[in-house]
């Protein structure tokens, strides 16, 4: 089990988040997607290959960097990941489970490829 950071933040200590898997940077904190992003595109394919069900995301650092971190997990993953959010009143993580191509009854039957 691995949980992936997003980006690194200077200064935020992610330790308890270590007893949902090892702890592995995908980007470093000085990563910018303004100018370009074919750097940080092929870095994060190449970190999130192997992510599986078994494996988290832990969303922090820049909002372009988390959404392509979760659309390159699902990817791999038929559609599937998790993450880790925290929740300030307990200070700790709790896993929250997603899944793009599953639908409820609720849902309307037409609702494009993703059937989100």
């Amino acid at each position: 089990m691995t949980v992936y950071v997003v980006q690194e933040v200077e200064g935020r200590n992610v330790l308890t988040a270590s007893k949902y898997g090892t702890l592995e940077v995908v980007l470093p904190s000085k990563t910018n997607l303004m100018l370009t992003t074919a750097p940080a595109v092929r870095t994060v394919k190449r970190v999130l290959s192997n992510f599986s069900d078994e494996d988290y995301l832990l969303l922090m650092g820049d909002p372009a960097s988390i959404g392509l971190c979760c659309a390159v997990a699902a990817a791999v993953n038929s559609g599937r990941f998790k993450v880790l959010k925290w929740d300030r009143q307990s200070r700790d993580y709790y896993a929250v489970s997603l899944e793009l191509y599953s639908k409820t009854a609720s849902e309307p039957e037409d609702l494009g490829e993703l059937n989100v």
